[in-house]
This record gives structure tokens, C-alpha cells and sequence, in this order.
């Protein structure tokens, strides 16, 4: 039986993918390409299609006898999703329900799911647990909890059992140095920073160094993908064993500021990289660290990249090997 991968293509779909190879287990990806990657398809069994195309999906689901699913097709651009809140919408929840109500009509009931820790919005306190409120201050966030509580709703009337995985800040590349991050527009600030060694822009920004933290840059919990693609595959082997559903915290539990992961990234490449200190964004907390506690205990996941210059460094190593990421844009 297999896992089906939807945005199996992407960045942290294609590290689940490589994941779930490794253990062992048949996949099979969907991806539109719209961001994904066809280098970075890994599984034999590839279907090109967005989730939203009911008949594609019955017929990935005829074609191949599938036991789980794994949804990582979301838009993610916190910005866009105030501007065009529609294409959230649209993609996040009517696509994402086209395929749970398809899963059904397959009689497939175990449902893992890439989801974020927007949904917390802008926290008091930190670190930050499962059970501190979810208010999420835009439209991304916004789709992410309305789905959490879709399938909440879909497991109780039609026994789903679903995995909820809250990312913190993910980066980093696999070690094996075949597939990274490569996302157009980029926006995340390791492949920002990375960016300048390479030549491609004069400076980073350093958005506000007036936050009440250690160095008034905004300190956020970085977590290496491979380390999130590792509880996606506990999280469904959790789930075919008929453990019920969960919501988990994926995060080291440790914080950085922008300047010290800017600082690391000049230790790691050996380039000066200039830094400009420019206005705050609208709406940055000043701090977001997560207390990832059950996902040790329920999972037994085990990080192993706690050390922000190795994660760094494999960021690096992928990112100087292609400095046009997958070359298809």
C-alpha cells in the first residue's frame, strides 16, 4: 500500500518524500508544478494535477492503493493572502475539501496535514504549546485553522483520524545534497541571506532592531526540513496503527534573532554580508519559539539538527551547488 504525497514536489513535500523512500514505503506524489519542482519529484509514481480536480484525483485513487495521505498543497505567502484572500481560500479550503471528500469516496481515512503556527497569530507568551489560542491575524493563517477544524468536524462525522503538524520557521537542505529550497518569489530569510554570498542581491534586510528581545531583532525557532519530513512519517505510521487524531508543535524549542542567524550564515559562507536595518513589518511578533513536547512523547520524534550553523551549512552546501535552485523558473 502506498502514501499519497499531495505537493510531493515542493520543499518539504519533497523532503517527506525522500523521508518515506527511506523507510521503505511505496509513494506517490500529485503536484501542480505551480511551485513545485519536477527535479525535486523523487517517487516513481508521479501524476501532474491540482488537488482540486476531483476526476484527476478518483483516478490517481483508482490507479493505486493507497493507505494514507499527506497534504502539503498550500499557498504560504503571508502578504499575498492579505491582497488576494480569494486564491487563499480557494486553494487552501475548497481544494483541500476536494480532496478529503475524495479520500472518502476511497474509503482512505488517515490524513496528515502541513500546517503552521500562524494559526497562533501573535502569542503572549512563549514557548508556545498547543493549547495557547489560536488567533491568526491573516487570511494564510486564517485557512490553515479553518481547516484544522474541517477535519475535526470530518473526523467525528466520518471517523478520519488525522496528524496536525504546527511548523515553526523551517530551512535548511537533505545533507545528501539532491534537493533544497528553491521557491519564486523567495521570502523565507536563510535563502534571503544565502542570496548574498551568492551574488544575487547587495544586502539583506533586517526588518525593525527595536523588538523587546536580546538583540531587538525578531527571534524565531528554526527547524531543519528533514527534521519536520521525519515526524510526517512517525506521524502516519502513528496513524495506520489506529492511533487516534493529534495536533502537534514541530519546533526545536530554541530561539534566534535575525542577527544571529545572519551572523551564523557569515560564519558558515565566509562573506561579510551586509545587513541594513529597515522599519518593522506590520505584524511580526517580536518572539515565536515552540514547545514541541508532544510530539516527542506522542511520536517519538527525536530532532537531530538542534545546532543552527549545521543547519545553515546544509542550506548552504545546496544552495552554492544551485545557485538557480531547480532551474525550471
Amino acid at each position: 500500500m502506498a502514501i499519497l504525497v499531495a505537493g510531493g514536489a515542493g520543499y518539504i513535500g519533497s523532503h517527506t518524500v525522500q523521508e518515506l523512500i527511506d523507510a521503505g514505503k511505496e509513494v506517490v506524489i500529485v503536484d501542480s508544478l505551480e511551485y513545485g519542482h519536477q527535479g525535486a519529484v523523487l517517487a516513481k509514481k508521479f501524476y501532474k494535477g491540482n488537488i482540486g480536480d476531483k476526476e484527476f484525483l478518483k483516478k490517481v485513487f483508482r490507479e493505486n492503493d493507497i493507505e494514507a495521505v499527506m497534504h502539503f498543497c498550500a499557498y504560504i505567502e503571508v502578504g499575498e493572502s492579505v491582497t488576494n484572500p480569494r486564491k487563499y481560500y480557494n486553494n487552501n479550503i475548497v481544494a483541500g475539501i476536494a480532496l478529503l471528500d475524495t479520500m472518502l469516496e476511497a474509503n482512505v481515512k488517515r490524513f496528515v496535514f502541513s500546517s503552521t503556527a500562524a494559526v497562533y497569530g501573535q502569542p503572549e507568551k512563549v514557548p508556545i504549546s498547543e493549547d495557547t489560542p489560536t488567533l491568526a491575524v491573516n487570511p494564510y493563517g486564517e485557512t490553515k485553522l479553518s481547516f484544522e477544524k474541517i477535519l475535526k468536524w470530518y473526523g467525528e462525522a466520518y471517523g478520519m483520524t488525522s496528524s496536525v503538524l504546527r511548523y515553526f520557521n523551517a530551512c535548511g537542505a537533505h545533507p545528501n545534497g539532491h534537493i533544497g529550497e528553491d521557491h519564486s518569489p523567495e521570502s523565507h530569510l536563510v535563502p534571503l541571506i544565502l542570496q548574498v554570498p551568492l551574488g544575487k542581491r547587495a544586502s539583506i534586510k533586517i526588518f525593525g532592531d527595536d523588538y523587546p528581545t536580546r538583540d531587538g531583532s525578531c527571534v524565531r525557532d528554526y527547524i531543519h526540513v528533514s527534521d519536520l519530513a521525519l515526524a510526517h512519517v512517525l506521524a502516519v505510521d502513528r496513524l495506520i496503527a489506529g492511533k487516534p487524531s493529534i495536533t502537534c508543535n514541530l519546533g526545536n524549542g530554541v530561539g534566534f534573532s535575525v542577527k544571529e542567524i545572519i551572523n551564523t550564515a557569515r560564519e558558515v559562507t565566509g562573506h561579510k554580508i551586509p545587513a541594513d536595518i529597515v522599519a518593522r513589518r506590520a505584524g511580526d511578533p517580536a518572539e515565536l519559539i515552540a514547545e514541541s513536547d508532544r510530539a516527542r512523547r506522542e511520536l517519538g520524534w527525536k530532532p537531530k539538527y538542534h545546532d543552527v550553523k549545521t543547519i545553515i551549512a546544509t542550506a548552504w552546501e545546496w544552495h552554492r551547488k544551485h545557485p538557480s535552485g531547480y532551474g525550471d523558473r
